[in-house]
């Protein structure tokens, strides 16, 4: 059995305190090592480390005082504890700070050996009120003897090619970092459940809590079902996720009847799809493509 023990730690940051927001997070990453010693990946809100404020209280000028470069001494820090308490760890998203002078939302994975295991630049920035540039690329990274885990922000999940293409890649768990402070939670949760069901994949979609964000972050299986769902203070979700679970749905079906993966993926190319320039290819990993 591949199994994957998470903790997504509904949290909020020191708003405008760097230093104190990595305090913060440093502190509670420790406590889940002592409290949950199964645990191997630790994941937190969207711009937990940029110590982003909620909505109404932003500040214009934050994005550029707050944005760092990526590799440098904060990505140092979070090897440093990635290596210290062996966790894998995906702390949310920074603002980074890129070569040309542009400003990203990143997230980031680090591995326990103190490595930076893979970058996501958030391709769909919540326009007009985030500006941050996108990124162009979808991303996924390995754990090994487990599985391929993507990487998703926030507002990404309201599109749906975001995890078609990461479960394309391989991807059997979606981790999506958020922030939400307003009342479309709801559909973003629709959205978590419809991203997991279509895709066959998990999506652990943590937001920030209460004062930062509205909560209700979830944990949503490959049929579409919400194993946990978080109020709106701080909590901490702590599940093991069964990723055969994603072989056996995907091959028998959600419910034992529905198989959306395996149909786009034997008949896709024979579909007039224009805006994939053609038909659906068949992703690598599936059966039918070593047939």
């Amino acid at each position: 059995m591949r199994t994957l023990a998470i903790a997504a730690l509904q949290t909020r940051p020191v708003t405008h305190d760097l230093a104190a927001s990595w305090r913060r997070f440093r502190e509670q990453v420790l406590a889940v090592r002592a409290a949950f010693p199964q645990v191997q990946l630790v994941t937190v809100p969207e711009l937990l480390l940029a110590a982003e404020a909620p909505l109404l209280e932003a500040r214009e000028d934050w994005t550029e005082q707050a944005a760092v470069p990526v590799p440098g001494e904060l990505t140092d820090r979070l090897c440093d504890l990635a290596r210290e308490t062996g966790l894998w760890l995906v702390p949310g998203s920074l603002y980074e700070r890129a070569a040309d002078g542009r400003i990203h939302n990143t997230a980031l994975a680090v591995s326990p050996e103190g490595r930076i295991a893979a970058t996501y630049r958030k391709v769909f920035p919540w326009q007009p009120w985030e500006s941050c540039a996108p990124g162009s690329d979808f991303v996924v990274f390995d754990i090994p003897d487990i599985g391929r885990i993507g990487l998703a922000i926030c507002y990404d999940g309201s599109f749906p090619e975001t995890v078609r293409q990461l479960a394309w890649l391989g991807a059997e768990v979606i981790i999506q970092p958020t922030l939400t402070t307003t009342r479309d939670r709801e559909l973003e949760l629709v959205c978590a459940r419809a991203n997991a069901w279509t895709n066959q994949v998990y999506v652990v979609n943590v937001n920030a809590a209460d004062p930062a964000g509205v909560g209700a972050s979830a944990i949503v299986d490959p049929e579409g079902i919400v194993r946990q769902q978080a109020g709106s203070g701080e909590e901490i979700l702590v599940d093991v996720l069964d990723l055969d679970a994603v072989t056996r749905v995907r091959a028998h079906g959600s419910t034992g009847l529905n198989r959306p993966w395996d149909q786009i993926a034997r008949y896709g190319s024979e579909i007039n799809l224009p805006m994939y320039g053609g038909g659906f290819r068949t992703p690598p990993w599936h059966p039918s493509a070593r047939a």
